[in-house]
């Protein structure tokens, strides 16, 4: 049985995303580690968006505006730089 390769392509955030979502968790109480288990993604996972290095899925970037209680102009920021055809968002992972 032939695998497909899956040809991945990394895409750069905003540079103000991850300082606006260290805002958002620091504003909130969180740390790092508290907002991975409340939204169900890893912590390095959380601490690379945050630093800018990660665009969040689609799915991820709900996650973290729910857990992190963004106002209605940082939830359009975050979901504008979310992908929607990688990670928890990928076609893929919704079919099964």
């Amino acid at each position: 049985m032939a695998s497909k390769a899956r040809i991945r392509i990394r895409r750069t955030p905003p540079a103000e995303l991850g300082p606006m979502l260290a805002a958002a968790r620091e504003r909130t109480g969180h740390t790092q580690a508290r907002v991975s288990i409340a939204a169900g993604l890893g912590r390095s996972y959380v601490c690379l968006i945050e630093g800018g290095h990660r665009t969040p899925s689609r799915v991820a970037a709900e996650r973290l505006a729910d857990v992190l209680q963004l106002t209605e102009l940082e939830r359009a920021q975050l979901f504008a730089a979310a992908v929607s055809d990688a990670g928890l968002s990928h076609p893929a992972r919704q079919a099964a």
